[in-house]
């Protein structure tokens, strides 16, 4: 279960629900869209979550050239395991390793990879993640429980309509040997945005 952080769960989801419902109406109202098409897409993306980003990962961790493949074109990357965007924006994959650490942050909304992820969290949301992640990313890491070495480099990545950003974890050791579906198990939903890094296997 992921956890909790209440320093960044303040979403402000009133006016910006207002406002969501106010042109949801409107677009129905002009014919834009159908009621039954709006609860269509709510559905699906209810359908996805964190599980099925975490099934990618797994394959990239275990097959080289499927990671080089996710790294440089996500989009078909993914298609391989029978995901498809159902977004137009592109995703871009970012890979953390022992020099770099990615972190993933909506600055303007809440632009995120619902596709692989499901639905982002609250405090994915909320304006102190979006501010404080761009100013001290470092400082915010610490609060998911996440102690970044001072010799790492902490890299924000702003996600937007144009293009989604998933984190690929780094591969926690001691995980040699393990099939895919174990791996999968391994990896959390705020390991793939980058507030924390995967699970370490039971001894």
């Amino acid at each position: 279960m992921a956890h909790e952080h209440p320093p960044l769960h303040h979403a402000e989801r009133g006016k910006r629900a207002t406002r969501i419902l106010a042109i949801q109406r409107l677009l129905i109202d002009k014919g834009v869209i159908t009621a039954d098409e709006v609860d269509d897409i709510i559905e699906r993306a209810r359908e996805r979550t964190p599980a099925d980003g975490a099934k990618v990962v797994a394959r990239a961790w275990v097959d080289d050239a499927y990671r080089a493949r996710l790294l440089s074109d996500a989009r078909g990357a993914v298609g391989e395991l029978g995901y498809r965007l159902s977004h137009d924006a592109e995703l871009a994959v970012v890979e953390n390793t022992a020099d770099v650490h990615h972190v993933v942050v909506c600055t303007l909304c809440s632009c995120y990879p619902t596709s692989l992820l499901g639905p982002p969290p609250d405090w994915y949301k909320s304006f102190a993640y979006r501010q404080r992640a761009v100013v001290e990313p470092r400082a915010v890491l610490r609060e998911f429980g996440l102690e970044v070495a001072d010799g790492v480099r902490v890299t924000v990545v702003d996600s937007t309509a144009d293009v989604r950003y998933l984190v690929l974890p780094r591969r926690p050791s001691g995980t040699q040997g393990m099939g895919e579906d174990a791996l999968a198990d391994l990896v959390t939903r705020d390991s793939m945005i980058g507030v924390a890094q995967a699970r370490p296997p039971k001894p």
